[in-house]
């Protein structure tokens, strides 16, 4: 199955697409013009509900900064997981597979197979 993925340039645009399209998953940078990572996850779920509600994406926070708070704070404002920078494909592949366990990505060999992502 392909998987769709949109880029928008900052906070605010991230709001209005999420709006439009209703994806699954939202990777979230926190430093975005605008508004923040941190606003824009806020905004989301005033509009969809909190996390796990059916309605709301799973929204992974993405920053440059990798210290015990960053990731408390990501949690704190409505995000359900968080990567620090730089990603590694497998990192991504990993928290895909975790929030999106329907998916099946294939392995070296071309064959479904996510028991080598999920811990």
């Amino acid at each position: 199955r392909n998987l769709d993925f949109k880029i928008v340039e900052n906070g605010k645009l991230a709001v209005d697409e999420v709006q439009k399209s209703h994806p699954k998953l939202i990777l979230m940078d926190i430093s975005m013009p605008v508004m923040n990572g941190i606003e824009a996850t806020g905004e989301i779920r005033r509009l969809f509900g909190p996390s796990g509600s059916g309605q709301s994406p799973i929204i992974i926070g993405v920053t440059a900064h990798a210290l015990k708070d960053d990731r408390e704070s990501c949690i704190a404002a409505g995000m359900d997981d968080y990567m620090s920078k730089p990603i590694s494909p497998d990192m991504l592949i990993e928290k895909i597979c975790k929030w999106l366990p329907e998916l099946e990505l294939p392995d070296e060999d071309n064959q479904p197979n996510r028991s080598r992502f999920t811990r």
